[in-house]
C-alpha cells in the first residue's frame, strides 16, 4: 500500500504532486516494501519512465554522465560551483525527488535530502519516498512522518520550500 503525507498539513496537495503519488500507486506491486527488498536505484528504475512522462529528468545510473546535478552555488562567470545530485528533477515545476530504501530513516538520509533541497537553486517542492517497512520491523514512513509532523508543528524552523511530499512504498 502506498502511504503519503503532504506538508505543511494546512495546505492542499495539487498538480503534479498528485501525479507523482499515482506513479507510486501504479507501480505498487513491483515496489511494495513489505514484499520486496529492492534498492533505491531499483525502485527508481521501475518508476523512471512514468516520472519522465511527468517532465522529470531521472538519474540513469551511477556514472557521472547519468547523474542529475542541481546547482547550489554559482562562481565566476556564472559557472555552477557547487551542485547536489538528485534522483529526479522537474525544472518546470521546481521539484526534486529522492527515493530512499534502507538508509531512508535508519541513517537519516531523509535529513540530508531535506538539507540539499533547501539549498538547491529554484527548488520549491521536495518529494521523499521511503519504505513503509524496513527489515520487517522498522516503520520508516511513520518515523519520517513523525519527524516532519514535529518540524512543522514546532514552528521554530522555517523551511524555504513551499511543500514536502513524503511517500511510503
Amino acid at each position: 500500500m502506498i502511504n503519503w503525507q503532504y506538508y505543511p498539513k494546512s495546505y492542499e496537495i495539487t498538480g503534479v504532486l498528485i501525479d507523482i503519488i499515482k506513479v507510486f500507486q501504479k507501480n505498487n506491486k513491483s515496489i511494495d516494501s513489505s514484499n520486496h527488498t529492492l534498492s533505491s536505484n531499483e525502485v527508481l528504475s521501475i518508476i523512471r519512465n512514468d516520472l519522465i512522462s511527468l517532465g522529470f529528468n531521472v538519474e540513469g545510473g551511477r556514472k557521472v554522465i547519468d547523474k542529475i546535478r542541481v546547482p547550489v552555488l554559482f562562481g565566476r562567470n556564472g559557472k555552477p560551483e557547487k551542485s547536489f545530485d538528485a534522483d529526479a528533477h522537474n525544472d518546470e515545476q521546481n521539484i526534486v525527488l529522492e527515493v530512499e530504501a534502507g538508509r531512508g530513516y535508519t541513517n537519516n538520509q531523509f535529513l540530508k535530502d531535506l538539507f540539499q533541497a533547501c539549498v538547491m537553486i529554484n527548488i520549491e517542492f521536495l518529494v521523499i519516498a521511503v519504505r513503509n517497512i524496513y527489515r520487517d520491523k522498522n516503520k520508516d514512513f511513520e518515523m519520517v512522518a513523525m519527524f516532519f509532523d514535529t518540524l512543522y508543528a514546532s514552528n521554530r524552523f522555517v523551511l524555504p520550500l513551499k511543500g514536502i511530499l513524503l511517500i511510503g512504498y
